[in-house]
């Protein structure tokens, strides 16, 4: 029987999952990591620290299962996506990473926009992204402003820039290679996505040497072979190489035109695969590639949300109103049904469709009746509502009804967010029971390019939760009146 072993380097930490050779989970070692945030906001990651982490889960793994690492046939990679990383020749970080949820450079992006009012335009017509600090290459642009060794490296072309997936790659393969994949380059806002090249005219304006950027290879592509520091005595092939969400999208079998998914995690992203072709949106989403596979493309629009798995960890380490996410269906169950109280998760802005960085979180609606159970209440129901927020623009773009919503991640265990969202949304709810979808969807791609899976079987692995829509017509209406009006009275043009 052959191995796969699947990595997911996310936001709050990284795992390291085994899989058999039916595409079950052997084991998974965990390893969070510190979020660094300083006085003005700043969202940071130590890279020596997520890559420690990486190595010591490999070694957990091995130790904890005793299986003959001679039998470990692939490695399957998804990683948080929009985060920067600048690093040297030697593989070692020039600065911290700049995290996705981070919106330092957004001083950067304004000063473009009064250079060039139409540059917008531009941009999304290019790479099918709204103009944002959000993606890297603004954080790029603000890592060779800003961190001098970063420019002195840039100076001499030691300099490498990419996303969380193409610094792993670099240090598991000791340099030997320096590439990404056409998801995460999508992300960056400096990749062409109907020449599937980087552009040279962004790069340009940005300010980031095309030379520092990582070659774009398919999903499925060889990314050369790594024995994580020594911990495998022979190399194994990394053969995956997926944004998180877009690795949720392949783990959830959604491979066909009209197919979506929601992935529940620190924020969401929700996906709908289109087809070969690139559109536009015109209801504030993004454009992106879902994969690259055997050489040819496939297209998502894309609605992403800062705060959705969040507003949970909120509501426990901020507002201390819980000790435990296991609390929060309980507390919804006693809040009174009536209670008016709507939580606008803003804390960063609002992303899709909204796309305003100055929003600033709410609390609104409140009456002298309302406790901590209403607020846990409004602050989960505030998941839901922008979820349907972008399922409502996702449908305006792709001209017709959306037939299934797939979710996965740690909150769709909660039964009471699952089913409002199918009834707010208006659309059926399929929550995956497993919850390591991105860490599938790249062990999976990995194990067919390396055919231990077959792809037409290995799928059915995934079974579901099923959520109907039961809300009155008259209720949803309400609820969605009283959330745009919230949300209405945070946005910049209000």
């Amino acid at each position: 029987m052959a191995y796969v072993i699947g990595i997911d380097q996310s936001t709050q930490g990284t795992k390291v999952l085994l899989f058999d050779g039916n595409g079950n989970i052997m084991y998974r070692a965990d390893r969070p990591h510190r979020q660094i945030i300083n006085d003005r906001g700043w969202v940071s990651h130590d890279m020596e620290e997520v890559y420690a982490n990486l190595i010591d889960g490999v070694r957990e793994l091995l130790e904890q299962t005793g299986v003959d690492e001679k039998k470990i046939a692939a490695v399957g990679i998804s990683n948080q996506r929009e985060t920067t990383v600048a690093w040297g020749k030697d593989g070692k970080p020039l600065a911290p990473a700049v995290v996705w949820q981070c919106g330092r450079a957004k001083g950067i992006v304004e000063e473009l926009e009064r250079k060039d009012p139409g540059l917008e335009g531009k941009v999304r017509q290019i790479t099918g992204l709204p103009l944002s600090p959000y993606f890297p290459a603004a954080k790029m642009a603000w890592l060779l402003r800003e961190e001098a060794a970063v420019r002195n490296a840039a100076a001499d072309g030691s300099m490498r820039l990419g996303t969380v997936d193409s610094y792993l790659v670099y240090r598991l393969t000791g340099g030997k290679t320096f590439a990404t994949d056409y998801s995460n380059a999508s992300r960056t806002q400096l990749f062409d996505l109907r020449e599937l090249r980087w552009s040279g005219e962004l790069c340009g304006l940005f300010g980031v040497p095309v030379s520092s950027l990582p070659e774009v290879r398919d999903s499925n592509a060889c990314y050369g072979a790594t024995d994580f520091e020594g911990v495998l005595s022979n190399p194994v092939p990394i053969l995956g190489v997926l944004g998180d969400s877009h690795a949720a999208l392949f783990g959830q079998g959604c491979h066909r035109k009209g197919m979506m998914k929601t992935t529940f995690g620190t924020g969401s992203s929700m996906m709908l695969h289109i087809g070969e072709y690139f559109q536009e949106s015109c209801h504030g989403l993004a454009t992106s590639l879902a994969w690259g596979i055997d050489g040819k493309v496939s297209y998502v629009l894309e609605g992403n949300i800062n705060y959705t798995g969040a507003v949970i960890s909120w509501l426990k380490n901020d507002l201390e109103l819980i000790d435990s996410t296991s609390e929060v269906e309980p507390l919804i169950g006693r809040a009174n049904p009536e209670d008016t109280t709507v939580v606008v998760p803003a804390f960063t802005g609002l992303g899709a469709p909204y796309w305003d960085d100055e929003a600033k979180a709410a609390i609104v609606g409140m009456t002298r009746t309302t406790k901590k159970a209403e607020i846990v209440k409004a602050a989960t129901e505030s998941i839901a509502h922008q979820i349907a927020d972008v399922l409502r623009a996702m449908e305006q773009d792709f001209g017709g009804k959306i037939a299934e919503l797939r979710a996965d991640g740690g909150p769709t265990k909660n039964t009471y967010l699952m089913q409002f969202t199918a009834d707010m949304t208006g659309t059926p709810v399929s929550a995956s029971k497993t919850e390591e979808l991105s860490a599938i969807g790249a062990a999976y791609l990995a194990g067919i390019a390396a055919g231990c899976y077959n792809r037409e079987e290995i799928f059915s692995n995934i079974a579901y939760t099923s959520y109907q829509p039961a809300m009155e017509e008259k209720r949803r209406n309400l609820l969605s009146e009283r959330w745009k009006s919230a949300v209405e009275s945070v946005l910049r043009a209000s």
